[in-house]
């Protein structure tokens, strides 16, 4: 439980000097000189009026998107890596794979022979400028680029993670050896899981009359509340802002346009990764196709935004430092790179492509999608042993199938097709681009909903339960992934129902 003294301090302190904090002092300023303002009662009579302009319920929404980003308390004398990662064997998996990834990215500067970061000449400003929206008809040579890293590159670095206090596994079942992930993590177990209500599908009518409210009472907590059940089409893009406060008040609009000049005004070489990834990936979707431009927007606005590295608050990888001057070496030329702390893999374009479909305003696509990062997508590429953390999540899968599907897995494993080799893929990009777009909304809807990535989990389990049968009878691995090849047509909630139903009985 969260010590309420401890967070609410914090809170305090991270919405001081905010844009909210110097609008609320402005309006409570305003406040004073009405009529109706009493000395006697001048604390009530303020908040009266800030609740009824809007501002108290703002004020709400801002503590509680604190509430859901913080990490607990560790002990007060516990150092900060151990409050963002308890377990030891995780935070130096992790720092050994960020170097990896720096090496990778600064090997790849030196062979090409390009720098990290360059200022642009005035005439490919004014170039850039005015082809912004028309970005995907005009890429740089791309075939040199290659990505950091893959999901395939990250899979095998989870597979050896080892608990160093735990080399006889004693706490681990025989079954349990038959999966990929060998840590012992309390992940829900089948029983827990089919108790979650993620399964219902249609809202009860109480709630379908609701969401109109929802939106002019513009309470996150209801709306997050709301979306446990789905959300309906043409208020899913009003719901998920408000779920994740996010605006696009001038202040925000102004915001995406300085990182739109960072990206006019200077090239990083992460720039090129980003366009090989949309490339490989969006670009080549029959659904995604269509945004390219959007994409390059937002991600390269993304790679120069300086606000993202707060997340590294309660994440414990750390952001990457590389010397983009001439003095290679020097602990003083090294600064963060790229600015918000983040190298691109691929497949990362993938978490902004889906959000497209909802927002067609780019400043608030951007704030959106960045929202969505760093409150869950970052858990996706990070190793930690958070609940909705990858390796939590590929852990869950393997248990699940296991517990419920024990002769499915044996076989899998027998013929040399685990079934994390082929789930993974799905659950590093949340089943973006596998999924239909309105059956992966609904999936992101219980994300939101239930502030927990875990459904993705339970979705790669119910996916191999309904292809059960045909993949008994397959005999390698290509034949099992051929099997799940297509994804596009499963129905998420009835799949899930399935799965409810197969576990209970």
């Amino acid at each position: 439980m969260m010590d309420e003294s401890v967070s609410i301090t914090q809170i305090v302190q991270r919405l001081k000097g905010t844009n909210l904090h110097s609008q609320l002092e402005k309006q409570a300023k305003e406040c004073l000189h009405k009529p109706e303002i009493k000395l006697e009662t001048l604390k009530d009579d303020v908040r009266r009026l800030l609740k009824a302009s809007g501002w108290e319920r703002k004020l709400q929404n801002a503590v509680y998107r604190e509430l859901h980003i913080l990490p607990p308390p560790g002990h007060p004398r516990a150092p900060p890596e151990h409050t963002k990662e308890p377990l030891a064997y995780m935070r130096k998996t992790q720092v050994n794979w960020e170097k990896r990834i720096l090496k990778s990215l600064n090997s790849m500067c030196t062979e090409l022979g390009i720098p990290l970061a360059r200022k642009r000449p005035v005439a490919e400003q004014k170039e850039l400028t005015n082809k912004w929206n028309e970005m995907g008809t005009d890429e740089p040579d791309l075939s040199k680029f290659r990505p950091v890293y893959a999901p395939k590159d990250f899979i095998e670095v989870l597979v050896g993670l080892k608990n160093p206090n735990n080399e006889r596994s004693e706490d681990l079942t025989v079954r349990s050896h038959w999966g990929l992930i060998q840590v012992s993590l309390n992940v829900r177990d089948i029983l827990q899981m089919v108790s979650l209500p993620f399964f219902i599908s249609l809202p009860s009518i109480f709630l379908m009359s609701r969401h109109k409210e929802l939106v002019s009472e513009q309470d996150s907590a209801a709306a997050q509340q709301y979306s446990r059940q789905g959300c309906p089409t043409g208020l899913r893009a009003q719901l998920w802002s408000l779920i994740l406060n996010t605006t696009n008040d001038p202040e925000d609009i102004t915001h995406y346009e300085q990182l739109k000049a960072r990206v006019i005004h200077h090239d990083l070489l992460v720039d090129n990764l980003i366009y090989k990834d949309v490339k490989l990936t969006a670009s080549n979707d029959d659904y995604y196709f269509v945004f390219e431009d959007y994409l390059y927007q937002v991600l390269l606005c993304f790679s120069r935004d300086t606000a993202v590295l707060e997340h590294f608050n309660y994440n414990c990888a750390t952001p990457p430092k590389s010397c983009i001057q001439s003095k290679s070496g020097s602990e003083q030329c090294a600064v963060v790179y790229p600015p918000n702390g983040v190298i691109p893999f691929h497949g990362f374009s993938m978490y902004v492509a889906p959000l497209c479909f909802l927002y067609n305003e780019p400043s608030k696509l951007y704030s959106v999608f960045r929202e969505m990062y760093i409150r869950y997508f970052f858990r996706l590429h990070s190793i930690s042993s958070h609940p909705s953390g990858i390796v939590s999540l590929c852990l869950q899968f393997e248990r699940l199938l296991q517990t419920h599907l024990p002769q499915l897995f044996y076989h899998l494993r027998e013929i040399g097709a685990q079934p994390l080799r082929i789930a993974f893929k799905w659950i590093v990009r949340a089943f973006s681009g596998y999924l239909s777009t309105d059956q992966l909304l609904l999936l992101w809807d219980r994300i939101l909903g239930y502030d927990s990535l875990e459904i993705v989990a339970v979705l790669a389990t119910a996916v191999f339960v309904f292809r059960a049968e045909n993949l008994m009878e397959v005999t390698s691995l290509a034949s099992a992934e051929a099997v799940l090849a297509d994804l596009s047509t499963l129905k998420v909630m009835p799949l899930l129902q399935i799965f409810l139903f197969a576990t209970s009985v």
